[in-house]
């Protein structure tokens, strides 16, 4: 089953916020062998639905959705999901699911706890 994963992020108008979602999923696609997206919830583009879209387009049966988020507020307990259901009715050869925050990952708590240690002057 040929798959995919989807890096949420929330989205700006201004290209200076989006820059280094944009520079991550660069630096992630030349890493990875799965075939990596970036998308944005809202206000600018790509956005999850047209991600979506292409990725059918192309083949993919399976997207697994990450949301670049530090926890599931509103936006991950409700709307979020909302796309995700919608998108799934729309494009029903394309298996959506949605994971949860990075922010939740304990490597991720690690690794914001070692950059906060190193800025407080206690890195080990």
């Amino acid at each position: 089953m040929r798959s995919a994963l989807i890096l949420l992020a929330h989205g700006s108008s201004d290209a200076h916020w989006r820059a280094p979602f944009e520079n991550l999923a660069a630096a992630l696609a030349d890493r990875l062998s799965t075939p990596l997206r970036l998308a944005y919830m809202e206000l600018c583009e790509p956005s999850l639905g047209t991600t979506v879209a292409e990725l059918e387009a192309a083949g993919i049966e399976r997207a697994e959705i990450l949301p670049l988020f530090f926890a599931a507020g509103r936006h991950l307990r409700k709307d979020v999901p909302g796309q995700v259901a919608a998108l799934g009715e729309a494009h029903p050869d394309l298996a959506l699911t949605l994971l949860p925050p990075v922010g939740e990952h304990p490597a991720f708590v690690e690794a914001l706890a070692a950059v906060i240690a190193e800025q407080a002057g206690e890195a080990s």
